[in-house]
């Protein structure tokens, strides 16, 4: 019987198996930032113990960092000890870092990929739920507890239960103003919140293959949002162009290897999975969410729905829509917009600015709009400059910051103030998730860049 792709990964990276029990997978890359890390470094030392394979981990602080002035004192002290702690904890133990202005650094799940740190084949954790970002090359990634990450820094190996496996087929062409963050709102609003539960997702279909890079990272980045362990797609010569003469990717004659071994990687005709579903790209449109999860959404030109038949849901649902402000049977579109935020690790990369100052070029933000434009690294930050697109964004009116995890989540001073309403191209829209009270629309960046200019909710297509 043939081997899925996820198959093919996770096998030959066990060590060992517990029988009806855990298995212990070797791990080729491992991420840090400030938050899920102290504790962990803290464990080591308590225990006396070395990491095990410094080289095999990369550092960079993202998620507590302002995105202007990184070049002063950080002003919060939750903030400025975690940010440190990080620093000292990868100086003690050796370890690779990138801190704040270093030309190498940004979040996370987006300056390994662009570093050429993440690879086909391979497997990848980090303390952040977002780790299935990386997927996107063929790798095995998922994100991890703090005590996991001391287990890894340890002994490069970590104790998993074997996920059961999914694919998801996307066939066919997406319309015109459809983006990556709209099929996988689509998906996620389709298999809800909890459908995906212990599996890992292979995305596959024609539409998928059609996708960037980019984009198939910001699919692969959202399928925790449904509850996936995580969530790749097969490596091909789309992956490849992407990886050839990045920093820290193979070169020459190694280049060419890797990539033979790389072709191997697709799932095998007569594979078998414990589930698979089919969507139709023609069903797609632009996506929003009304609720306070991922799975409450909407395209744009429907109606927010009415309350599910269960009694328990529609309690939730009841609550939900009375945080957002929002009436079943009535659209989004028109609705008031305070805050955008364009960036996060889910759409913070060159293409999501690209996307961004295609809509609002020659035209002004409304006046009544505060927006936040945050590259996920300083890398995409010089693409930016490179391409004349902060030009574009200036005359239009829109400053770029300073690279972080930003409103993603209020960790930062990037926070939405309570009550208002921000159209957010992040990945979660929890109650509070972007500051205490605030109210989150999750969209992708055509979606938010009319909200910028309009003022209101507003269809890009339009």
């Amino acid at each position: 019987m043939g081997k899925t792709l996820f198959d093919k990964v996770w096998d030959a990276h066990v060590v060992s198996s517990i029988a009806d029990g855990p298995q212990q997978l070797y791990i080729d890359r491992h991420y840090c930032h400030e938050v899920t890390t102290p504790q962990a470094f803290e464990g080591l030392r308590r225990r006396g113990l070395k990491v095990f394979r410094p080289d095999r981990t990369v550092c960079s602080p993202d998620h507590n960092i302002p995105t202007l002035n990184q070049d002063l004192p950080i002003e919060d002290p939750v903030s400025r000890n975690q940010i440190e702690a990080l620093l000292a904890n990868a100086k003690e133990f050796g370890l690779t870092l990138y801190g704040l202005t270093h030309p190498l650094n940004g979040i996370i799940h987006v300056m390994g990929p662009e570093n050429g740190l993440t690879l086909p084949g391979s497997t990848i954790v980090c303390g952040d739920s977002h780790t299935s970002t990386h997927g996107a090359f063929g790798a095995v990634a998922f994100g991890i507890g703090t005590s996991e990450v001391e287990m890894v820094l340890a002994t490069q190996c970590i104790l998993q239960p074997k996920p059961k496996t999914m694919r998801i087929n996307v066939e066919g062409t997406l319309r015109p103003g459809v983006t990556a963050k709209d099929i996988a709102l689509y998906i996620i609003a389709k298999m809800t919140t909890g459908g995906a539960t212990g599996y890992f997702v292979e995305y596959a279909g024609s539409a998928i293959r059609a996708l960037s890079m980019e984009e198939r990272m910001t699919v692969c980045n959202l399928s925790i949002e449904m509850g996936a362990r995580g969530g790749m797609i097969a490596p091909d010569d789309t992956t490849f162009d992407y990886l050839c003469g990045r920093r820290f990717a193979p070169s020459g004659p190694d280049f060419d290897r890797a990539v033979e071994q790389w072709r191997a990687l697709a799932s095998d005709p007569d594979a078998t999975f414990d589930a698979e579903v089919t969507f139709d790209a023609a069903d797609i449109e632009p996506r929003l969410t009304f609720g306070t999860n991922p799975g409450m959404g909407i395209g744009i030109s429907e109606m927010v729905p009415e309350a599910p038949a269960d009694p328990a849901a529609a309690e939730s649902f009841a609550k939900a829509l009375d945080y957002m402000g929002f009436t079943s049977g009535k659209p989004l579109t028109g609705e008031k917009v305070d805050y955008v935020f364009l960036g996060s690790c889910t759409n913070g990369r060159i293409e999501d600015f690209r996307a961004f100052a295609s809509y609002v070029k020659g035209k002004k933000k409304h006046p009544d709009v505060t927006a936040w434009l945050v590259p996920g690294s300083w890398s995409v930050k010089r693409q930016i400059e490179e391409e004349g697109l902060d030009s574009i964004l200036a005359e239009a009116g829109f400053e770029i910051r300073q690279p972080g995890c930003s409103a993603c989540l209020a960790m930062n001073p990037d926070k939405v103030p309570a009550g208002k309403l921000a159209v957010s191209t992040s990945n979660r829209n929890f109650e509070g998730r972007q500051g205490p009270g605030a109210r989150t629309v999750l969209a992708g960046p055509l979606v938010a860049a009319a909200a910028a200019i309009n003022g209101v909710i507003t269809d890009p297509r339009l």
